[in-house]
Protein backbone atom coordinates (compact mmCIF):
# COMPACT_ATOMS: atom_id res chain seq x y z
CA UNK A 1 0.00 0.00 0.00
CA UNK A 2 1.22 3.49 -0.86
CA UNK A 3 1.81 5.56 2.24
CA UNK A 4 0.90 9.23 1.97
CA UNK A 5 1.34 11.68 4.78
CA UNK A 6 -1.93 13.21 5.94
CA UNK A 7 -0.65 16.73 5.25
CA UNK A 8 0.31 15.92 1.65
CA UNK A 9 -3.02 14.15 1.10
CA UNK A 10 -4.89 17.26 2.22
CA UNK A 11 -2.71 19.33 -0.11
CA UNK A 12 -3.46 17.04 -3.05
CA UNK A 13 -7.20 17.12 -2.33
CA UNK A 14 -7.16 20.94 -2.14
CA UNK A 15 -5.10 21.20 -5.33
CA UNK A 16 -7.34 18.75 -7.18
CA UNK A 17 -10.51 20.53 -6.04
CA UNK A 18 -9.18 23.88 -7.24
CA UNK A 19 -8.10 22.47 -10.60
CA UNK A 20 -11.38 20.63 -11.13
CA UNK A 21 -13.28 23.84 -10.34
CA UNK A 22 -11.10 25.70 -12.84
CA UNK A 23 -11.81 23.08 -15.52
CA UNK A 24 -15.54 23.36 -14.86
CA UNK A 25 -15.44 27.14 -15.28
CA UNK A 26 -14.13 26.89 -18.85
CA UNK A 27 -17.51 25.92 -20.43
CA UNK A 28 -19.20 28.70 -18.45
CA UNK A 29 -16.59 31.22 -19.59
CA UNK A 30 -16.97 30.02 -23.18
CA UNK A 31 -20.70 30.75 -23.06
CA UNK A 32 -20.31 34.00 -21.14
CA UNK A 33 -17.75 35.51 -23.51
CA UNK A 34 -18.97 33.73 -26.67
CA UNK A 35 -15.44 32.45 -27.30
CA UNK A 36 -14.91 28.76 -28.07
CA UNK A 37 -12.19 28.24 -25.44
CA UNK A 38 -12.39 24.47 -25.85
CA UNK A 39 -10.49 24.83 -29.13
CA UNK A 40 -7.39 25.77 -27.13
CA UNK A 41 -7.54 22.56 -25.07
CA UNK A 42 -7.91 24.26 -21.68
CA UNK A 43 -8.45 21.00 -19.82
CA UNK A 44 -4.98 19.91 -20.94
CA UNK A 45 -3.62 23.19 -19.59
CA UNK A 46 -5.29 22.51 -16.24
CA UNK A 47 -3.82 18.99 -16.17
CA UNK A 48 -0.36 20.34 -16.97
CA UNK A 49 -0.72 22.88 -14.16
CA UNK A 50 -1.58 20.02 -11.82
CA UNK A 51 1.46 18.09 -13.00
CA UNK A 52 3.68 21.09 -12.31
CA UNK A 53 2.24 22.01 -8.94
CA UNK A 54 1.60 18.53 -7.57
CA UNK A 55 4.79 16.91 -8.92
CA UNK A 56 3.30 13.45 -8.33
CA UNK A 57 2.36 11.29 -11.31
CA UNK A 58 -0.19 9.32 -9.26
CA UNK A 59 -2.11 12.46 -8.35
CA UNK A 60 -1.84 13.65 -11.96
CA UNK A 61 -3.39 10.35 -13.06
CA UNK A 62 -6.29 10.99 -10.68
CA UNK A 63 -6.68 14.45 -12.22
CA UNK A 64 -6.61 12.94 -15.71
CA UNK A 65 -9.76 11.01 -14.82
CA UNK A 66 -11.44 13.60 -12.59
CA UNK A 67 -11.18 16.65 -14.85
CA UNK A 68 -13.27 15.33 -17.77
CA UNK A 69 -15.59 13.32 -15.51
CA UNK A 70 -16.54 16.13 -13.13
CA UNK A 71 -16.77 18.68 -15.93
CA UNK A 72 -19.06 16.37 -17.87
CA UNK A 73 -21.27 15.68 -14.85
CA UNK A 74 -21.54 19.34 -13.80
CA UNK A 75 -21.60 21.17 -17.13
CA UNK A 76 -22.50 18.54 -19.72
CA UNK A 77 -19.21 19.17 -21.50
CA UNK A 78 -17.56 17.07 -22.71
CA UNK A 79 -20.37 14.75 -23.71
CA UNK A 80 -20.05 11.20 -22.36
CA UNK A 81 -18.36 9.50 -25.35
CA UNK A 82 -15.81 12.31 -25.70
CA UNK A 83 -15.29 12.30 -21.93
CA UNK A 84 -14.00 8.73 -22.09
CA UNK A 85 -11.68 9.66 -24.96
CA UNK A 86 -10.41 12.68 -23.02
CA UNK A 87 -9.75 10.59 -19.92
CA UNK A 88 -7.64 8.21 -22.01
CA UNK A 89 -5.84 11.13 -23.69
CA UNK A 90 -4.98 12.77 -20.38
CA UNK A 91 -3.94 9.52 -18.72
CA UNK A 92 -1.64 8.92 -21.70
CA UNK A 93 -0.10 12.38 -21.32
CA UNK A 94 0.63 11.71 -17.65
CA UNK A 95 1.91 8.19 -18.24
CA UNK A 96 4.16 9.01 -21.17
CA UNK A 97 5.57 12.10 -19.46
CA UNK A 98 6.26 10.11 -16.27
CA UNK A 99 8.15 7.50 -18.32
CA UNK A 100 10.22 9.71 -20.61
CA UNK A 101 10.90 12.71 -18.36
CA UNK A 102 13.46 10.71 -16.42
CA UNK A 103 15.69 10.57 -19.49
CA UNK A 104 14.61 13.51 -21.64
CA UNK A 105 14.53 17.25 -21.20
CA UNK A 106 11.14 18.74 -20.32
CA UNK A 107 10.18 20.14 -23.75
CA UNK A 108 10.64 17.00 -25.85
CA UNK A 109 9.16 14.91 -23.03
CA UNK A 110 5.96 16.97 -22.72
CA UNK A 111 5.53 17.41 -26.49
CA UNK A 112 5.91 13.65 -26.97
CA UNK A 113 3.44 13.01 -24.14
CA UNK A 114 0.88 15.44 -25.57
CA UNK A 115 1.20 14.03 -29.09
CA UNK A 116 0.83 10.47 -27.74
CA UNK A 117 -2.27 11.66 -25.89
CA UNK A 118 -3.67 13.17 -29.10
CA UNK A 119 -3.04 9.90 -30.96
CA UNK A 120 -4.93 7.97 -28.27
CA UNK A 121 -7.75 10.54 -28.25
CA UNK A 122 -8.31 10.50 -32.00
CA UNK A 123 -7.88 6.72 -32.21
CA UNK A 124 -10.54 6.23 -29.55
CA UNK A 125 -12.75 8.97 -30.96
CA UNK A 126 -12.73 7.21 -34.34
CA UNK A 127 -14.05 4.10 -32.63
CA UNK A 128 -16.32 5.55 -29.92
CA UNK A 129 -17.80 8.66 -31.53
CA UNK A 130 -17.59 8.12 -35.30
CA UNK A 131 -15.05 8.77 -38.02
CA UNK A 132 -17.40 11.29 -39.68
CA UNK A 133 -16.81 13.83 -36.87
CA UNK A 134 -13.24 12.92 -36.08
CA UNK A 135 -11.65 16.38 -36.10
CA UNK A 136 -13.75 19.27 -34.82
CA UNK A 137 -10.95 21.81 -34.39
CA UNK A 138 -8.62 22.98 -37.14
CA UNK A 139 -5.29 21.14 -36.95
CA UNK A 140 -3.31 24.40 -37.06
CA UNK A 141 -5.11 25.68 -33.99
CA UNK A 142 -4.52 22.37 -32.23
CA UNK A 143 -0.83 22.47 -33.11
CA UNK A 144 -0.62 26.03 -31.79
CA UNK A 145 -2.26 24.93 -28.51
CA UNK A 146 0.10 21.94 -28.20
CA UNK A 147 3.15 24.14 -28.76
CA UNK A 148 1.84 26.86 -26.43
CA UNK A 149 0.98 24.55 -23.53
CA UNK A 150 4.02 22.33 -24.09
CA UNK A 151 6.40 25.29 -24.25
CA UNK A 152 4.89 26.96 -21.22
CA UNK A 153 4.99 23.67 -19.29
CA UNK A 154 8.66 23.09 -20.20
CA UNK A 155 9.60 26.64 -19.23
CA UNK A 156 7.83 26.40 -15.87
CA UNK A 157 9.03 22.83 -15.28
CA UNK A 158 12.60 24.08 -15.48
CA UNK A 159 11.89 26.85 -12.95
CA UNK A 160 9.97 24.65 -10.52
CA UNK A 161 12.66 21.95 -10.48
Amino acid sequence: MIQVKEKSLIGFVALDAALVAMACLVPAASHLFAVPLFKFNPMLAVLLAGMLIGRDWRNSMVLAVLLPLVSSLLTGMPVAPKMVCMMAEMATVVGVFAMVSRRWKALPAILTAIMAGKAVYYGMKAIVVAPAVLVGTDWKLQLLAVLLWGGLFALLHKRVK
